[in-house]
Protein backbone atom coordinates (compact mmCIF):
# COMPACT_ATOMS: atom_id res chain seq x y z
CA UNK A 1 0.00 0.00 0.00
CA UNK A 2 3.03 2.42 0.66
CA UNK A 3 4.44 2.17 -2.32
CA UNK A 4 1.15 2.78 -4.43
CA UNK A 5 0.52 6.11 -1.98
CA UNK A 6 3.89 6.77 -3.06
CA UNK A 7 3.37 6.20 -6.76
CA UNK A 8 0.58 8.35 -7.22
CA UNK A 9 2.71 11.69 -5.26
CA UNK A 10 5.27 10.96 -7.58
CA UNK A 11 2.99 11.01 -10.23
CA UNK A 12 0.50 13.43 -9.39
CA UNK A 13 3.18 16.16 -7.81
CA UNK A 14 4.12 17.55 -11.55
CA UNK A 15 0.51 18.43 -12.29
CA UNK A 16 -0.32 19.75 -9.04
CA UNK A 17 2.21 22.54 -9.42
CA UNK A 18 1.26 23.23 -13.20
CA UNK A 19 -1.99 25.10 -11.45
CA UNK A 20 0.87 27.73 -10.98
CA UNK A 21 0.69 30.64 -13.62
CA UNK A 22 3.92 30.64 -15.63
CA UNK A 23 5.48 33.66 -16.50
CA UNK A 24 7.52 32.44 -19.43
CA UNK A 25 7.80 28.89 -20.96
CA UNK A 26 10.79 26.52 -19.81
CA UNK A 27 13.60 25.67 -21.43
CA UNK A 28 13.42 22.40 -22.71
CA UNK A 29 15.95 19.68 -20.52
CA UNK A 30 19.63 19.83 -22.25
CA UNK A 31 18.55 22.67 -24.64
CA UNK A 32 20.55 25.55 -25.11
CA UNK A 33 18.47 28.41 -26.36
CA UNK A 34 18.16 32.51 -26.40
CA UNK A 35 14.89 33.53 -25.38
CA UNK A 36 13.11 36.72 -24.62
CA UNK A 37 11.48 36.66 -20.70
CA UNK A 38 8.78 39.42 -20.83
CA UNK A 39 8.54 43.04 -18.77
CA UNK A 40 7.83 41.84 -15.48
CA UNK A 41 6.66 42.79 -12.01
CA UNK A 42 9.06 41.12 -9.59
CA UNK A 43 9.28 41.14 -5.43
CA UNK A 44 12.96 40.51 -3.65
CA UNK A 45 14.29 39.62 -0.83
CA UNK A 46 17.96 39.53 -0.24
CA UNK A 47 20.98 38.51 1.85
CA UNK A 48 24.45 39.19 2.76
CA UNK A 49 25.67 36.24 1.51
CA UNK A 50 25.94 33.78 -1.08
CA UNK A 51 22.97 32.13 -2.20
CA UNK A 52 23.82 28.59 -1.41
CA UNK A 53 25.94 29.61 1.62
CA UNK A 54 23.57 27.88 4.80
CA UNK A 55 20.38 28.94 5.06
CA UNK A 56 19.77 31.96 3.01
CA UNK A 57 15.84 32.85 4.69
CA UNK A 58 15.16 34.48 1.36
CA UNK A 59 12.28 32.12 0.76
CA UNK A 60 10.21 33.34 4.18
CA UNK A 61 9.78 37.24 3.72
CA UNK A 62 8.48 36.46 0.06
CA UNK A 63 5.99 33.82 0.93
CA UNK A 64 4.78 36.13 3.54
CA UNK A 65 3.96 39.18 1.26
CA UNK A 66 2.71 37.33 -1.42
CA UNK A 67 0.16 35.78 1.62
CA UNK A 68 -0.41 39.57 3.00
CA UNK A 69 -1.28 40.99 0.09
CA UNK A 70 -3.63 37.90 -1.32
CA UNK A 71 -0.87 37.55 -4.46
CA UNK A 72 -1.03 33.80 -6.22
CA UNK A 73 2.25 31.91 -6.62
CA UNK A 74 3.97 31.92 -9.75
CA UNK A 75 6.71 30.09 -11.36
CA UNK A 76 9.55 30.10 -11.75
CA UNK A 77 11.20 31.74 -8.64
CA UNK A 78 14.42 33.21 -9.96
CA UNK A 79 17.47 33.74 -7.84
CA UNK A 80 21.14 35.66 -8.02
CA UNK A 81 24.12 34.30 -6.22
CA UNK A 82 25.95 36.95 -5.11
CA UNK A 83 24.90 38.62 -2.85
CA UNK A 84 21.73 35.91 -2.29
CA UNK A 85 18.38 37.32 -4.02
CA UNK A 86 15.50 35.71 -4.45
CA UNK A 87 12.61 36.88 -6.62
CA UNK A 88 9.38 35.82 -7.16
CA UNK A 89 7.20 36.82 -9.91
CA UNK A 90 4.11 38.81 -9.39
CA UNK A 91 1.31 37.19 -11.73
CA UNK A 92 -1.90 38.46 -13.68
CA UNK A 93 -3.45 38.45 -10.66
CA UNK A 94 -1.94 41.13 -8.90
CA UNK A 95 0.05 43.02 -11.59
CA UNK A 96 -1.98 46.00 -11.76
CA UNK A 97 -1.81 46.80 -8.04
CA UNK A 98 -0.13 49.20 -6.64
CA UNK A 99 2.44 47.19 -4.35
CA UNK A 100 4.83 48.75 -1.95
CA UNK A 101 8.13 47.78 -0.62
CA UNK A 102 8.55 47.21 2.60
CA UNK A 103 11.92 46.04 5.18
CA UNK A 104 12.18 43.13 4.18
CA UNK A 105 10.63 42.96 0.20
CA UNK A 106 11.39 45.30 -2.74
CA UNK A 107 8.95 45.93 -5.57
CA UNK A 108 10.36 45.59 -9.10
CA UNK A 109 9.33 46.44 -12.31
CA UNK A 110 11.74 45.05 -14.83
CA UNK A 111 11.72 45.68 -18.64
CA UNK A 112 11.65 42.68 -21.21
CA UNK A 113 15.16 41.11 -21.16
CA UNK A 114 16.79 38.76 -23.66
CA UNK A 115 18.85 35.53 -21.89
CA UNK A 116 20.68 32.91 -23.09
CA UNK A 117 19.28 29.48 -21.14
CA UNK A 118 19.59 26.46 -20.98
CA UNK A 119 17.01 24.06 -19.26
CA UNK A 120 17.96 21.56 -16.82
CA UNK A 121 16.87 18.48 -14.26
CA UNK A 122 18.36 17.65 -10.61
CA UNK A 123 17.90 18.86 -7.22
CA UNK A 124 18.51 22.58 -6.52
CA UNK A 125 21.96 22.94 -5.59
CA UNK A 126 25.56 24.72 -5.76
CA UNK A 127 27.07 21.66 -7.79
CA UNK A 128 23.95 21.36 -10.35
CA UNK A 129 24.12 25.39 -10.59
CA UNK A 130 27.61 26.25 -11.64
CA UNK A 131 27.62 22.49 -13.85
CA UNK A 132 24.39 23.89 -16.15
CA UNK A 133 26.45 27.45 -15.82
CA UNK A 134 29.32 26.00 -17.00
CA UNK A 135 27.95 24.58 -20.01
CA UNK A 136 25.48 28.05 -20.94
CA UNK A 137 28.84 29.61 -20.91
CA UNK A 138 30.97 27.30 -23.17
CA UNK A 139 27.45 27.82 -25.76
CA UNK A 140 27.42 31.39 -25.35
CA UNK A 141 31.44 31.37 -25.87
CA UNK A 142 30.21 29.73 -29.14
CA UNK A 143 27.85 31.57 -30.34
CA UNK A 144 28.60 34.10 -33.10
CA UNK A 145 25.58 36.67 -32.24
CA UNK A 146 25.46 37.07 -28.82
CA UNK A 147 27.22 37.99 -25.53
CA UNK A 148 26.98 37.89 -21.85
CA UNK A 149 25.84 40.90 -20.58
CA UNK A 150 25.28 40.28 -16.61
CA UNK A 151 25.76 37.62 -13.98
CA UNK A 152 24.08 33.98 -14.34
CA UNK A 153 21.01 33.68 -12.49
CA UNK A 154 19.50 30.33 -11.75
CA UNK A 155 15.31 29.85 -12.73
CA UNK A 156 13.73 27.33 -10.08
CA UNK A 157 10.57 25.62 -11.58
CA UNK A 158 9.39 22.95 -8.78
CA UNK A 159 8.70 23.83 -4.61
CA UNK A 160 10.16 21.61 -2.43
CA UNK A 161 7.68 18.68 -2.20
CA UNK A 162 8.71 17.41 -5.69
CA UNK A 163 11.85 15.01 -5.57
CA UNK A 164 15.29 16.19 -6.58
CA UNK A 165 15.83 13.96 -9.51
CA UNK A 166 12.53 15.38 -10.96
CA UNK A 167 12.96 19.10 -10.24
CA UNK A 168 13.07 21.17 -13.20
CA UNK A 169 15.52 24.03 -13.26
CA UNK A 170 17.36 26.65 -15.80
CA UNK A 171 20.42 29.09 -16.02
CA UNK A 172 20.05 32.36 -17.48
CA UNK A 173 22.66 35.04 -18.92
CA UNK A 174 21.59 38.13 -19.82
CA UNK A 175 23.17 38.95 -23.45
CA UNK A 176 23.23 41.47 -26.08
CA UNK A 177 23.54 41.40 -29.53
CA UNK A 178 27.68 41.56 -30.62
CA UNK A 179 28.33 44.82 -32.00
CA UNK A 180 30.70 44.35 -35.71
CA UNK A 181 33.70 44.97 -33.55
CA UNK A 182 33.41 42.79 -30.23
CA UNK A 183 35.54 40.03 -31.90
Amino acid sequence: MRSIILIIVIFSTPFVMSAAEKVFPQTAVNTHELKTIPASKLIVSQSDGYYFGGNNSLFRPLFRYISQNDIAMTTPVEAEMRPGKMYFYIGRDAADRDLSSNAEVEVLELPERLVASLGSRGSYSEQNFNRAMESLENWLADHPTHKADGAARAIFWNGPDVPGFMKRFEVHIPVVEKAADDD
